[in-house]
């Protein structure tokens, strides 16, 4: 009877060790929560990174559309060209000129003298 008394409070002693490590412990609930919140705020900063990172890719594409826009009318509205290519001008004959260059402004389109 005494072997049996002292192997209950073995295991009694046994029980509450094991619970002090569940509850307390390296690997317990307090820690797993400590982890879960801090898991919750990395994901908050890297929603917020993510946001900066398309904000930013999002410019970087417009300033690289921007030069192709200036390109494109540098070539147009300039007349320039990049080395190695072949700039041809075309030339109407005077006597082809469009109505809509013949035709004067209208009278409240003129701007007023000085």
């Amino acid at each position: 009877m005494r072997w049996l008394r002292l192997l209950l409070v073995l295991l009694a002693g046994l029980l509450a060790f094991l619970q002090y490590r569940l509850w307390v412990g390296e690997g317990g609930s307090r820690s797993v929560a400590r982890l879960d919140r801090q898991v919750q705020q990395q994901t908050r900063e890297n929603a917020g990174l993510q946001q900066r990172n398309d904000a930013l890719a999002a410019e970087v594409e417009d300033l690289k559309s921007g030069e192709a826009a200036v390109e494109e009318r540098a070539r147009s509205e300039l007349g320039m060209i990049k080395p190695g290519e072949t700039f041809y001008r075309v030339v109407e004959p005077e006597g082809s000129t469009t109505p809509a260059t013949d035709t004067p402004p209208a009278d409240d389109a003129q701007a007023p003298a000085p």
